[in-house]
């Protein structure tokens, strides 16, 4: 057996990931079109559309985000009236985000998306149930992993 075959990128789970998730984005693209939504901006409002108001930073660790990426997108969320952003009145570091009335229509619109977009991907339930648990279980191991240090340049 050759030696570098672990290093092919079509053997690689990352690589999977990547591209399942660049093609999920595409294939939720036409979907979001009429509601002027971008994927991400979709995902951030299904977390506030659960919560009805939450912190930023609670936002920020449901999605996976830093504020450097989810300060513009809720800024952006904001100028187009679906959600409104307000500093906490005890704790002035804390930002609280909540849906307007607008944001509220727009989920009533967006109702046939999950839907839509599971008969789309071919699955059966009993594979995306599947496959979903084990991405959960996953994300649970690699959010608990330590992150590496990065050695002094020249220190390799």
């Amino acid at each position: 057996m050759e030696s570098q075959s672990f290093m092919d990128l079509d053997k690689q789970l990352c690589f999977a990931l990547y591209a399942c998730s660049k093609e999920i984005t595409r294939m939720y693209r036409p979907l979001l079109a009429p509601l002027g939504l971008t994927y991400t901006q979709y995902i951030t409002l299904l977390a506030i559309w659960k919560e009805s108001r939450m912190k930023v930073k609670e936002l920020g660790e449901v999605l996976y985000l830093d504020s450097g990426t989810l300060t513009p997108l809720l800024k952006k969320l904001e100028v187009m009236g679906l959600v409104k952003r307000t500093r906490d009145t005890q704790d002035e570091r804390n930002v609280w985000i909540e849906v307007t009335e607008a944001g509220r229509k727009l989920q009533k619109q967006a109702t046939h998306i999950p839907q839509t977009a599971f008969c789309r991907s071919g699955m059966t339930p009993e594979e995306a149930i599947s496959l979903h648990r084990q991405l959960k279980e996953l994300l649970v191991r690699l959010d608990s992993i330590p992150p590496l240090q990065t050695p002094p340049a020249g220190q390799e």
